[in-house]
């Protein structure tokens, strides 16, 4: 693998954007597991838009600008002091945005619990990785890509939704190109992925099996 395609690679599966892969694969593939199969197309891609804005954009603009009042020395977040504090703050971002999704947003919320179920069990994640990254650098890449591998595995398990084998097949495949390519960049250890990859399995398939 190239250093280009490995750059590549980590900035098309940034950790930020995973909840919006989700989403987009659970509200046009199978909305029915979150209770939208009723709901127009234009109403669903208005939801992802909302979540899109919640888990990436918001996130992105705080972490920018811990950036440019000097909390961040480095926007990769190449080491644990620059990991600490925007995690901890996107993970707080994620359960205002979890809440806001579960009982604020009256007509979606008594229809659609799951997403701020989803979306919570991903602040989950984010808050434990702050946590480890006070002491060690577990891969965050690999803890959101499997997150979404865990989630569609789960569901296509737990429901027997066949339409989610060939995007849960790529979304494998592409876990192990993100994998590599944090490799490639010598952004981890093995150790740090195979971490990154359990924590974000683990927690996803939970999240399926007891509150979906």
């Amino acid at each position: 693998m190239s250093t280009r395609f490995a750059h590549f690679m980590s900035a098309v599966f940034h950790p930020l954007l995973m909840p919006t892969l989700l989403f987009a694969l659970l509200l046009f593939r199978v909305p029915a597991v979150l209770g939208l199969d009723a709901f127009s197309v234009s109403l669903r891609l208005s939801l992802l838009i909302l979540i899109f804005v919640g888990t990436f954009m918001t996130p992105t603009l705080l972490i920018y600008y811990l950036f440019r009042t000097g909390y961040v020395k480095n926007l990769k977040m190449t080491t644990l002091s620059d990991r600490r504090l925007p995690y901890f703050l996107t993970a707080l971002v994620y359960t205002i945005t979890a809440y806001l999704f579960t009982y604020q947003m009256q007509g979606l919320s008594s229809l659609a619990p799951e997403v701020g179920t989803l979306i919570a069990s991903i602040a989950v994640s984010i808050l434990l990785v702050g946590l480890i990254s006070l002491s060690w650098q577990i891969s965050a890449h690999c803890v959101g890509i499997a997150g979404v591998v865990g989630v569609i595995g789960g569901l296509m398990l737990k429901f027997s939704i066949t339409d989610l084998f060939f995007p849960l097949l790529l979304l494998v495949m592409l876990t192990g190109f993100v994998a590599s390519a944090r490799l490639r960049l010598n952004a981890h250890n093995p150790a740090q992925i195979l971490a990154g990859l359990a924590l974000g399995l683990t927690v996803s398939l939970l999240t399926v099996v007891w509150l979906i």
